[in-house]
């Protein structure tokens, strides 16, 4: 049977990795491409902060070709306009699908329903609506391994940067933080899974507080949490 083509959006961390392996093994899309946003100006992976090279190491891993989306200024309408120009390129390739990692943010996934809409596209959400501790627990036994590479100030500090996430993990997770992050309390670097070929290698670096920046369009990129201040990142360095 031929599965449909599609594109999938690639953050680099645990729900990516998760979502993934679940459309190859379910054999749900012929996935084309990983697309992942990445900041021109740092060469890191937008929101996340990890590494340009440590990006490429992964879909080198995966085995999957790797489209950027590059932005400099980083405001919503950049990244529409250059969004726009590499999902045209697919959409040319007879793709017309775009498989999301998202869990339960309604109004993110209208956002991006809405923007494919205009572009003859459809988004697709495989892990829509699980439950985010039964998810967590699946990705921790399932032998997915990644670590911390940011978190939210309004819900963890900069201890909880380059933690292994793993049931200790969960034990000590404040009760106001998802299990998964998914109101962007913390983002994460997935360093091996049941779908790479090659393990990761990397060191935790410099730890760096960055003031969060409120641009006039930022629409969909805002924390939801009023008490926050900014973002702690850690810088994680590749092992040859």
């Amino acid at each position: 049977m031929n599965r449909p083509k599609a594109i999938f959006c690639w953050s680099g961390g645990k729900d990516s990795s998760y979502c993934l392996h679940k459309v190859l093994t379910e054999k749900l899309f012929n996935v084309k491409y990983l697309l992942t946003t990445v900041n021109d100006k740092f060469k890191r992976i937008s929101m996340h902060g990890v590494r340009e090279e440590l990006l490429d190491k992964q879909a080198e891993s995966i085995g999957i070709p790797l489209l950027k989306v590059r932005v400099i200024e980083g405001t919503n309408n950049e990244y529409e306009k250059q969004m726009e120009i590499v999902l045209l390129k697919a959409k040319s390739e007879g793709i017309n699908n775009v498989i999301f990692g998202d869990i339960f943010l309604e109004d993110l996934r209208v956002y991006r329903e809405n923007n494919l809409a205009k572009l003859g596209m459809k988004g697709i959400f495989p892990l829509w609506k699980m439950d985010t501790t039964i998810l967590i627990n699946d990705f921790i036994t399932g032998q997915f391994k990644t670590v911390i590479c940011c978190t939210n100030d309004g819900y963890l500090g900069a201890e909880w940067l380059g933690r292994e996430i793993d049931k200790a993990f969960l034990e000590h997770l404040p009760v106001n933080v998802d299990p998964c992050g998914e109101n962007g309390e913390y983002h994460t670097f997935c360093y091996d899974a049941p779908l790479f070929k090659k393990k990761i290698s990397f060191t935790v670096g410099e730890k760096v507080y960055k003031p969060l920046e409120i641009k006039t369009d930022d629409v969909c990129t805002l924390p939801t949490n009023i008490t926050t201040k900014g973002f702690w990142f850690c810088d994680l360095l590749t092992m040859v």
